[in-house]
């Protein structure tokens, strides 16, 4: 009985976890048959073919009705923009959260309380409220209708979550050790580089990982700020392909955003392990 019991206890957790991700699931394998499909019958497909996959060849999408006469820019330029833009997102996120949240782990200063609390302020504001004060600067700027002008924009909002996770990682590293760098004649760059980053791995990973997918996944800003096709990302491509024609092709819109999902798996997969070593235990400023 009491064996019974345990088993119990330890399927339930299994079972829930179950439950809330069906309908998840579901939606994936419904998007991975429809992209294979010729014919369905509800959710069964009738017959299977690749036709919804002939833009990985030729490159171009042929909307319905346009007598195939392509109107959407090259997918692989797209699949380019949409890596430029989360790379290097995350490459300068990386950069710019690290220096910060190091200088506000390990020195005291004035007001070091009071900016904390104001980026985590600045990154609870929903973004889609500062597009008009974003248009105007990057109009100004002359970065209107350019891939760096969302790159600008994206980094400085993200900016803030990835200071609170790198100086997170930064807190559970001792004084200590950084202390013994300097008393052997290493400089505080130096100590920070050598000693401090190799092990603060977790924090940097995790950092860009979120930073890679919120890029990866952007469309808002794009949608907005961005008017030219040849600068399009894949997340525009797929919105287009919903809303601009009267008749949707279904199994190619399938196709294209299963083709969109491919990377960020792939991406995942190689870092999942660094997501689970995530850790804002804080500790006192030094």
């Amino acid at each position: 009985m009491g064996k019974a019991l345990s088993f119990i206890g330890k399927a339930i957790p299994y079972v829930i976890l179950f439950i809330i991700t069906l309908p998840i699931m579901i939606m994936y394998i419904v998007l991975f048959i429809t992209a294979f499909a010729k014919e369905t019958y509800g959710i069964v497909p009738l017959s299977f073919t690749l036709e919804n996959w002939n833009f990985l060849i030729s490159g171009s999408i042929s909307p319905p009705g346009t007598l195939g006469f392509t109107v959407y820019p090259n997918i692989y330029l797209v699949t380019f923009n949409t890596f430029l833009l989360a790379i290097t997102v995350a490459a300068l996120e990386v950069l710019f959260s690290s220096l910060a949240a190091y200088a506000i782990s390990r020195y005291s200063f004035r007001g070091r309380n009071t900016f904390l609390t104001l980026t985590l302020v600045l990154h609870s504001f929903p973004s889609i409220t500062l597009l008009i004060a974003i248009f105007y600067i990057l109009r100004v700027l002359g970065l209107f209708d350019t891939l760096i002008g969302v790159i600008m924009v994206k980094v400085g909002l993200e900016l803030p979550l990835g200071i609170w996770i790198m100086k997170g990682f930064y807190d559970g590293i001792p004084w200590d050790v950084e202390m013994s760098a300097l008393v052997d004649g290493c400089t505080r760059l130096g100590a920070w580089w050598r000693i401090i980053m190799p092990n603060v791995k977790g924090g940097i990973a995790s950092t860009m990982i979120f930073a890679f997918l919120s890029g990866w996944s952007e469309y808002v800003f794009i949608l907005t700020f961005i008017v030219s096709q040849q600068n399009w990302t894949l997340s525009m491509l797929v919105a287009s392909l919903i809303g601009e024609w009267r008749f949707v092709d279904y199994g190619k819109l399938a196709a294209v955003s299963l083709y969109y999902m491919i990377p960020v798996v792939i991406f995942f997969l190689f870092f999942q392990k660094y997501l689970l070593r995530l850790s804002i235990a804080s500790k006192g400023p030094i």
